[in-house]
């Protein structure tokens, strides 16, 4: 299981996702259930592109805190 980070886009109305704990592993989407569906596909090609590559996969340690102003 991987953490996920969405937000609005601002400059072109869309969504945003990224996974802090795979570095450079971000995606896109015009609605929420697009990105989420883009960012799991994301996820798993760089995962498997990591273990190919013989690279370690990072343990998930980001911890989710929500603040709201």
């Amino acid at each position: 299981m991987r953490q996920v980070v969405i937000y609005a886009d601002q400059d072109d109305g869309g969504w945003v996702a990224e996974v802090p704990s795979l570095p450079g592993c971000v995606s896109q989407g015009d609605t929420r259930e697009e990105v989420l569906r883009n960012i799991r596909d994301a996820i798993e090609t760089w995962i498997d592109g990591a273990q190919q590559a013989g690279m370690k996969v990072p343990d998930e340690t980001f911890d989710v805190q929500v603040c709201v102003v």
